[in-house]
């Protein structure tokens, strides 16, 4: 996938860490879901907790983001549009994502070791949440 914001099996504990840093609400990533194979993450910071909403591969390289029940599942073209969609106000996210965190080339490693975790380690849940209508 070639998107820069795309992280692949980056690790819930890991996509915290690095959003948390930033102290920027609606800084965001994609990154592979550990639970549900196939399924993406779109994860947001908002008020240092990291938000989870889980993107599903639909037919035709469609997708489709969780919502809640009994809401009619929108189904976006590409993630480029759905990305494009939250980025505006207003549209069921927790906040609006306004700064995505670049995925680091193959050279470049960020050390969580040099991080001050307990600092900005704040989510326990492992719940994901789900776009209101």
């Amino acid at each position: 996938m070639d998107l820069p914001y795309y992280h692949g099996s980056l690790t819930k504990r890991d996509c915290e860490i690095l959003l948390l840093r930033e102290q920027v609400d609606g800084t965001f990533l994609l990154r592979d879901s550990e639970s549900v194979p196939g399924a993406l993450c779109l994860c947001v910071s908002f008020k240092n907790l990291v938000y989870t909403y889980r993107i599903f591969p639909e037919k035709h390289g469609h997708y489709t983001i969780q919502s809640v029940e009994n809401h009619q599942k929108q189904t976006f073209s590409s993630l480029q549009e759905l990305i494009s969609k939250y980025e505006k106000p207003n549209q069921g996210l927790v906040v609006h994502l306004s700064r995505p965190i670049k995925r680091m080339s193959r050279g470049q490693r960020w050390r969580r070791s040099q991080m001050k975790f307990n600092d900005i380690y704040e989510n326990c849940s492992s719940e994901y949440v789900e776009v209101l209508p």
